[in-house]
Order: C-alpha cells, then structure tokens, then sequence
C-alpha cells in the first residue's frame, strides 16, 4: 500500500448490487459492511482494508472525504461522533462500526456510469476528493 494513503479515513459507498457478483468479492463486500446500494461506510485505512477495498473496487466508488462531507454524513446516520474527532483518529471504532452502515438516497442528477471506473469517466473506483460531490449529492 502506498505512504500516503496509510491510516486515512476513507468512505466507501456500494454502487453496483449483487446480481452475478462472484461468491470471493460478496463476502468482502458483507465484511465492509457493503450489503446494498447506496450504502456508505467509514473505514480507517490498514493493509487489510486497502486489500479489501481494492478487490471490490469494480462495485465501490470510494475516497476521502473532507470534514464537511464527514459533518453531514454523521448527522445524517446519527453516529454521535464529532468530525473533528473521526479525522484525527481519536474514536472508537468498535462503536463506530456498530452503527455503520449510512443509508444514503441514490445521487440527485444519478450516478455517470456504474459500469465504468472513474479513469473511464464512471463512478467506479478511487475517486479520491471526487467522493465528496457523490456523498454531498445523496445526502438530502
């Protein structure tokens, strides 16, 4: 994994559903808290994590999000955690991962294509700051 992607939080939202998804990235899709479309999650990058999320990358738009973003996002699922605290790593995450995953409504003006990565001008993939338009665009 790369230095600077390292212990960074990082949102994951699941794009694609599960129809004709093999058994391998299904179950790291559960383990990510992924079950269903437009469902978002928080993940503090480790190893394991980043090779999680790089196999199911071709049914996840994910990045990092800015504080704002992490602001509406805890409002919005009730977490009772400050953003501050969520980018400066000084939570708890056993709690957070009990509350995850964030119901979120599907991109007002829709996705741009769940079949293509973001290279390809899809939503699939690493987005990096591009997540905080999709996340600002689900969260009503």
């Amino acid at each position: 994994m790369e230095d600077k992607m390292k212990n960074r939080l990082i949102a994951a939202i699941r794009v694609r559903g599960r129809v004709n998804v093999r058994y391998d990235i299904n179950e790291t899709l559960d383990r990510l808290r992924l079950r269903r479309v437009n469902n978002c999650t928080l993940v503090k990058l480790t190893d394991s994590y980043y090779g999680m999320i790089k196999q199911c990358s071709s049914y996840i738009a994910y990045g990092e999000p800015n504080e704002e973003t992490l602001k509406r996002l805890v409002e919005k699922g009730e977490l009772g955690i400050k953003p501050e605290e969520l980018m400066e790593g000084k939570y708890d995450y056993k709690e957070l991962k009990k509350k995850l995953p964030i119901r979120l409504h599907p991109p007002r003006h829709g996705y741009r294509s769940i079949k293509r990565s973001v290279k390809q001008g899809g939503s699939l993939g690493y987005m990096g700051e591009g997540i905080n338009n999709l996340i600002q665009r689900m969260v009503k």
